[in-house]
């Protein structure tokens, strides 16, 4: 379901070249579980050994959420929202017409935002999904305390006890205790999937649930990448060599992730925290950024066409099938000489648009690109790709020589912010 071409890649050569026992050396680490952090390796199997209890459960409760609320308020973080607002947007697109409405809060400090949304949802019929394997997070956590009392203030503490979940920890933590305490439903964040890798367990699935999306079409997909991908020649790997060969032999510093579709915005968000946080680490790895084209070409076209060399290179997600497409009319005055293209559905332009941008930027621009061909974006692509690209950065992560599993760097932050607050024991 995702097809790989290189030819604007300025390194074809190299890649078939690659030492394929490196990769075979690398593959065995994932496969059997050797390398290091491979204790959050549970995301490798998840696709053919995911609870399908839980999973019936999950079904029941959304579907009677889905029958109380307007809107469904998704806390989380990093890893915790991103994966589900990532799936939301590019299968539903940004303006659903399905009755249920994510709003994601708990990602950000910004008062005026919270504020907003509690204005947007005080007067609606709402609920809440809290992600936290701890519960002690900082953003979640006090965006948490204002929509539970909201909640309980606005309808009362017995609604409030039927439309509040939990995504937590099986047994310990906060969030857990909290939740047993006040009788909200739980659900479980495995112990061996980190954060950025956990969109197809409760996390990201429950979310999805509330909000009418096909998640059996997501588990289909994420078990076709994960039998598609057992090969070491698969192409998942091929692209972690090409960002390899470009990073560490040629010397490119950023990835600038490339969609056509502004529905697909938030998937490069979820794409940049996968590799961000994975190879981020030892002084060492890309930079990952992200752009929509043909968006962003009025705005940082100028600099990838004729700017500093050899800082990034483009990886095109080139999506063949839209979810919808509409024609061009034809205007009879013509005033704006656009009427040659009323022969064109606005996709066809899209898809022109791609084509002679990736001969100006790789031809004249010299800048190497990568095309990942998507068929489609429904639930069951959106499965397909988060497994072909977290196979991708395990890969990624071990040529390098690091850990791709976890993310020491970002408690500094943390451990600052806690001491100007006169956290406890900071």
């Amino acid at each position: 379901m995702i097809k790989v071409n290189f030819s604007n890649s300025k390194i074809e050569k190299e890649i078939k070249e690659f030492d394929k026992e490196k990769i075979k050396k690398v593959d065995e680490m994932i496969r059997n579980k050797t390398g290091q952090g491979s204790d959050f390796l549970g995301w490798l199997d998840w696709p053919v050994n995911y609870d399908e209890n839980e999973y019936n459960k999950m079904k029941e409760v959304a579907k009677k959420l889905r029958q109380e609320i307007e809107v469904l308020l998704v806390i989380g973080i990093g890893g915790s929202y991103l994966g589900a607002r990532a799936a939301d947007e590019m299968i539903r697109g940004l303006y659903p017409n399905d009755k249920v409405e994510l709003i994601y809060i708990g990602n950000t400090m910004s008062s005026t935002y919270i504020d907003q949304v509690v204005n947007y949802v005080k007067d609606k019929e709402f609920g809440i999904v809290n992600v936290s394997k701890s519960g002690t997070t900082t953003e979640p956590g006090i965006s948490f305390r204002v929509f539970e009392k909201l909640l309980v203030e606005t309808k009362s503490k017995e609604i409030a006890k039927k439309r509040i979940v939990a995504v937590t920890d099986k047994a310990k933590g906060a969030l857990k205790e909290l939740a047993t305490a006040e009788g909200y439903e739980t659900f479980t964040i495995p112990d061996d999937i980190g954060g950025r890798f956990s969109v197809f367990t409760p996390v990201g699935v429950f979310p999805l649930l509330v909000a009418g999306i096909d998640t059996d079409a997501l588990f289909a997909g994420s078990k076709q990448a994960y039998e598609d991908l057992k090969d070491i020649n698969n192409q998942a790997y091929q692209y972690a060599v090409a960002r390899y060969i470009l990073n560490t032999k040629k010397g490119f510093k950023a990835e600038t992730l490339v969609s056509y579709e502004l529905q697909m915005q938030m998937f490069s968000e979820w794409w940049k925290q996968l590799f961000g946080e994975s190879e981020g680490k030892d002084g060492k790895g890309l930079f990952p950024t992200s752009c929509v084209f043909s968006t962003d070409l009025h705005s940082l076209g100028q600099f990838i066409q004729e700017g500093t060399k050899n800082i990034l290179f483009e990886t095109i997600i080139d999506v063949k099938h839209p979810t919808k497409d509409i024609n061009v009319p034809e205007n009879k005055e013509n005033l704006d000489g656009l009427n040659y293209l009323t022969k064109n559905s606005f996709h066809k332009i899209n898809q022109t648009a791609l084509q002679g941008v990736i001969d100006a930027h790789a031809n004249d621009g010299q800048v190497p690109n990568i095309v990942l061909e998507f068929e489609t974006m429904d639930a069951k692509m959106f499965g397909y790709a988060i497994y072909w690209f977290m196979l991708a950065v395990a890969m990624s992560g071990y040529l390098l020589g690091i850990n791709p599993f976890n993310q020491p760097g970002v408690e500094i932050y943390k451990n600052n912010m806690f001491k100007l607050l006169k956290k406890p024991g900071y």
